[in-house]
């Protein structure tokens, strides 16, 4: 992303914002549905980055990790769904340098967060990735959540990841705006969104446009209906991490649900 600043014509790079993806189901790369077609147009409209950062809700740990292989495996880490879906493959390179830099910055917030060199892309990062940038030649690292810390630590936490913003690194936090797989309606049909998936989203929006900090750090306690939509904190808190690296300006990109319940949100933030 880079703009040209006039009368002199000198090119300074933009400063990226920070997103929060919901990256719904494995298949969604073949699904036929409002938030594919959105991740798909994503990439050209947010620009093209130097690296990219995701911390996705599928690498849960006690202590930050940071991962650095010099080539991202595809990790398939599910099972029973159509075998096309097991020979998808996105081999985006890793990033030392990147893995290096958000440990350090990690390190001045106050949390020691350690590199693993062999840990390659989860579906929570390279589905949303290959339908933004399907070449896959843009230079991804993963950082882990931790989940069992709640949404307080990682609003706290992640500011410490602003200045990768403006150092040409697009952070990306992808979880699910709601993640109840038992309310699920996996028959094929248009189901009609329940009550509770649209009540707990327009909270939880209007939380984030007022960028009420206390409000979404106490979630659980507050916002109708949290313990249906988020039966556990591992698919939300990535959107925390997006929202503590972001700036103060608030965007909602997507807004769709899938499998009736399984909202498909997702925000810019900065």
């Amino acid at each position: 992303m880079w703009i040209d600043i006039h009368p002199r014509g000198a090119y300074v790079k933009a400063m990226f914002p920070s997103l929060f993806l919901s990256h719904g189901a494995p298949t969604l790369p073949f699904d036929d549905c409002p938030a594919r077609d959105f991740l798909k147009s994503l990439g050209r409209e947010v620009g093209r980055p130097d690296a990219i950062l995701v911390a996705s809700a599928h690498w849960d740990t006690s202590t930050p990790l940071v991962n650095a292989p010099p080539v991202n495996a595809t990790i398939h880490d599910f099972r029973g769904f159509p075998e096309a879906l097991y020979e998808l493959t996105y081999p985006a390179p890793g990033d030392v340098h990147l893995a290096e830099r958000t440990a350090s910055l990690l390190g001045t917030a106050g949390l020691s967060a350690e590199i693993d060199r062999s840990r390659g892309l989860d579906h929570g990062a390279w589905v949303p990735l290959m339908l933004m940038y399907p070449d896959a030649d843009i230079p991804v690292t993963q950082l882990s959540i931790q989940s069992g810390q709640g949404a307080h630590h990682h609003i706290a936490l992640d500011p410490a990841l602003v200045p990768l913003r403006d150092e040409g690194v697009l952070v990306i936090g992808s979880g699910s705006f709601t993640h109840n797989l038992r309310a699920l309606d996996r028959s094929g049909d248009a189901s009609a969104e329940p009550a509770w998936s649209i009540e707990f989203s327009d909270w939880i929006h209007e939380k984030l446009i007022a960028r009420d900090d206390t409000a979404l750090a106490q979630y659980r306690a507050h916002a109708p209906h949290a313990a249906i939509a988020q039966p556990s904190d591992d698919h939300f808190v990535p959107l925390h991490v997006a929202y503590g690296a972001g700036g103060r300006e608030v965007r909602r990109l997507h807004k769709s649900a899938t499998f009736g319940s399984l909202r498909m949100d997702a925000y810019a933030f900065g």
